[in-house]
Formats: structure tokens, C-alpha cells, sequence
């Protein structure tokens, strides 16, 4: 760099103060870029995860690992009190705020994303729905009755993370309008899992704590209809949601779609009204600076400052400015934990013949490999014939094949609902987490390389 440049560099840099990592940070990313950067990292911390978990439960530790996994842990208030195991309280609470998030996601795609135009829509919809009816019937198929039986749903679900991980190794390949039908096909799959969940896995429903559940609904959309912006109020509300369906039998943690959907999608200020709003507060800003001094000792200035951010939050909706919050802590923390707590299965290395050939096992990987395969691929392939929807800009049917591959990636949801179906049969559930592991590997291999080859044939000379 020659002095000139440095001159330049040290002007940029004049009255800015940057930490040690502070610039790494800097870039500026649109929404979907962020949400593509954290799901892809989300999906790498995820593996790890899931490796040490088998680790922990296949080596010396294996004993110490499960005990902590069914440790009870109790919450108590006078008479009233809370009791679930560790494994109990990752799945059915802190999951909570995986739903929620997925909630956020979705309700963001239907009103301004790929789900807002039914032009755009149609393709990953009609995916979705094919990459989920596809895989339950070859599950039924193998498993038509017996407490096996109850296992249809574990692989109708993607694993959005894994999933966008894998595609965005390849995002150089790829056309960015692939990645949004993936992101698009995979939300309206964990809409059909939420439902199944909610219609499917529900044993016994208690009337009352459901009439409250419905009641505390009702309050939070009262609370959006009313113009509360503030996200306090609807915390609270959504916590005494979570407790009445816990108590009610429907699955808890349907409160936190429940309320995502609650939460405002519009802001209280335009962008023409906060343009105004900013230009009259940094004249005042402006006007109240004091060179040499610093803002700590200049109460106006720090007014100004409060008042700022105050009309930044005004500007942006809650719905947009809590999946910003939340989407960190779910993807890098809740995320990981139930893969650690849920993904360590004791595999049996004495007889692998007999875990290959279990019909559990085979329903599940056939299901999510060779079902999503011809679930996705099949539907998009009538609907494009039938001149119902359009390929994405810049996409060939090839890329499409690849994708519902990748689309076999189950995890996190798959190994949620055979918690669900197979709860009170360890044997069972054992098989069913052998298969989602085996088949989201091999998926998310085949996927990985028939993209990259699909890739080079496109990119070679003719």
C-alpha cells in the first residue's frame, strides 16, 4: 500500500474505534444472506454435534451421558410443581424457540417472501407437499400396522440447516434462486411437520387447559390488533401458551408457532416518516455536539442517541426484528443441544445385518432418500409439464433432481417426531434414529455430488 493509499485508509478510519475482531464483522448482508450464513453454520455446528453425541453414547462415557440425558429436573412454587427429565425439557420447552423461529420464518416467506406470489409459490408448495406425502406412504407401506405403524411421519421432514449447509458448499455452482426454492420447499415442509404433530401425535387431549391455550391465543392476537409493538407482553402471554398445551396434551411446543403468528408484521413508522424523524434528530445531534468531548458527559447528545434508536425499532417490524434476535441463539445454541441430547444413539456393532434389514429402519432411509427423491422430483416434474408453475430463474430440472436429494436430510425435525411416535418404545426409536442418521449421511452425499456434477456439465465446453 503506497502513502497515498494509507492517507485514504486513515481518513476512513478517522473517529471510528474498531476491537480487535470488529471488522470481520462489518459486512453488510441482506436478510436472506444472513439467514443463508447462519443456517449454512448452524448445519456444520450441527455435525460436530451430532458426532460427539455418537461418540459419547458409544464410548466409555456412555453410561454418564444417558444418566445425564434422564436426569429429572424440577421447577417448584409453593404447591405447585414441574418435574421432567433433562431430555423432556430440551424437547418439549427449549424447542419451543426452534418453532418459534420456524414460525417467524414462515410468516415472513407468506407475506413478503418466496410464498407471497402464487407464481413463485407453486413449485416449492407443490414439492413440499410431494417430498412429504411420498415418504409416508413407502414408510406405511413397510410398516402398515403395529406400534411401528406410528412412525409415518418421521420422514416427511427436512432439516432446513443441514440442508442450506450442504447447497451452500456448492453456492459458487449453483444459482442463488435454487437456494431460495430450497429455503422456500423446506419452510412449507416444517408447516405440513408442525401439523402432523399437532393432528397425529396428540394421544389424549385435556379440554380444559385447551380452552385456556385458546383463550391466551386469542389474547396475543388481541394484543397485535391493538397495536402493541412492544415484545414483552407477548413473552409472557406465549409462556402461560406454552404451559396450558403442555398440560393440555397437544404438543407444547406448538406454542411457539403459535406465537410467531401473533407476533406484528408492520411497523409503527414508514420509511418516509423515519427519513424525516432521523434528518430532524441528527440536526439536533449536530447542534448539541461538543468536539473533543465524549458522549458519556453530554446528557443531550445521549438523549438524541436513545431517541435514534428508539425510531429504529419503530421502523423495523417486531416479526423482523425478533427472528433477527432469536434466529443466533437457536441456530448455534437450542439446535445443537438437541442434537447432543437427542442424536447419541447406542448403535449395535454385533449384528449390523439385522438394523439394515429392521422395517423401521428401512422405512424411514427409503422414506427420506427414495421418497423425497420422487416425491419432489415427480410433483415438480407434473407441474412444470401441466404448466401449473415455472422453474426458478436460471435453473435446470437437474438442479431440481439434486435438490430433493438434499431434501433427505431429516435430523432435527425427523429425530422430533420419532421422539414423538416411538416415546415409550426404546427399541423402536432406536431404529428409527439409526435410519434418519444413515439416510440424511447418504442424502446429503448423493445430493452434494449430483449437484456438483450437474455443475460441470454445465459449465464444459460443448
Amino acid at each position: 500500500m503506497n502513502h497515498d493509499d494509507k492517507t485514504a485508509a486513515n481518513a476512513t478510519e478517522k473517529g471510528v474505534f474498531h476491537s480487535p475482531w470488529e471488522k470481520s464483522f462489518d459486512k453488510m448482508l441482506t436478510p436472506f444472506e444472513e439467514f443463508i450464513h447462519r443456517q449454512t453454520t448452524s448445519g456444520l455446528l450441527l455435525m460436530i454435534t451430532a458426532v460427539f453425541a455418537l461418540i459419547l453414547a458409544n464410548g466409555p462415557l456412555a453410561a454418564g451421558y444417558q444418566h445425564v440425558v434422564h436426569t429429572l429436573i424440577s421447577f417448584n412454587i409453593g404447591r405447585w410443581s414441574l418435574e421432567m427429565s433433562l431430555n423432556h425439557w430440551i424437547n418439549d420447552g427449549l424447542m419451543a424457540l426452534f418453532f418459534f423461529v420456524v414460525g417467524l420464518e414462515l410468516k415472513r416467506e407468506i407475506l413478503v417472501g418466496e410464498l407471497a406470489k402464487l407464481r413463485n409459490a407453486a413449485l416449492p408448495i407443490g414439492a413440499a407437499i410431494g417430498g412429504m406425502v411420498v415418504p409416508a406412504l413407502i414408510y406405511f407401506a413397510i410398516n402398515p400396522d403395529g406400534v411401528a405403524a406410528r412412525g409415518w411421519g418421521i420422514p416427511m421432514a427436512t432439516d432446513i440447516a443441514f440442508a442450506i449447509g450442504a447447497l451452500a458448499l456448492l453456492a459458487s455452482r449453483v444459482p442463488t434462486a435454487l437456494i431460495t426454492f430450497l429455503v422456500a420447499l423446506a419452510i412449507v415442509d416444517d408447516l405440513g411437520a408442525v401439523l402432523v404433530i399437532a393432528l397425529f401425535y396428540t394421544d389424549t387431549i385435556a379440554l380444559a387447559p385447551l380452552l385456556v391455550a385458546a383463550a391466551l391465543f386469542a389474547l396475543l392476537l388481541a394484543f397485535n390488533m391493538s397495536g402493541i409493538r412492544k415484545t414483552i407482553p407477548y413473552f409472557i402471554v406465549a409462556v402461560f401458551l406454552w404451559y396450558a398445551l403442555l398440560q393440555s396434551g397437544v404438543h407444547a411446543t406448538l406454542a411457539g408457532i403459535l406465537g410467531a403468528f401473533s407476533v406484528p408484521a408492520v411497523p409503527k413508522y414508514k420509511p418516509e416518516r423515519f427519513s424525516q424523524h432521523v434528518r430532524e434528530l441528527m440536526q439536533r445531534f449536530d447542534a448539541s455536539h461538543r468536539p473533543g468531548t465524549s458522549i458519556m458527559t453530554n446528557d443531550k447528545l445521549r438523549a438524541v442517541v436513545q431517541t435514534l434508536e428508539n425510531g429504529v425499532h419503530s421502523v423495523e417490524a417486531p416479526l423482523q426484528r425478533l427472528e433477527h434476535v432469536w434466529h443466533m441463539p437457536v441456530a448455534y445454541l437450542v439446535i445443537p443441544v438437541f442434537a447432543l441430547v437427542n442424536a447419541g444413539i447406542a448403535l449395535d456393532f454385533s449384528a449390523p445385518g439385522g438394523t439394515l434389514i429392521h422395517p423401521v429402519m428401512l422405512g424411514v432411509s427409503l422414506g427420506l432418500v427414495l421418497g423425497k427423491f420422487i416425491g419432489i422430483t415427480g410433483v415438480c416434474w407434473l407441474m412444470l409439464k401441466l404448466k401449473i408453475a415455472v422453474l426458478p430463474k436460471n435453473t435446470r430440472f437437474s438442479q431440481i433432481a439434486g435438490v430433493s436429494l438434499l431434501a433427505g436430510i431429516g435430523f432435527t425435525m425427523s429425530i422430533f417426531v420419532a421422539q414423538l411416535g416411538f416415546e415409550d418404545n426404546a427399541d423402536l426409536l432406536l431404529m428409527a434414529k439409526t435410519g434418519i442418521l444413515a439416510a440424511s449421511l447418504l442424502a446429503g452425499v448423493a445430493g452434494f455430488v449430483w449437484l456438483y456434477l450437474v455443475s460441470l456439465a454445465n459449465t464444459s465446453p460443448a
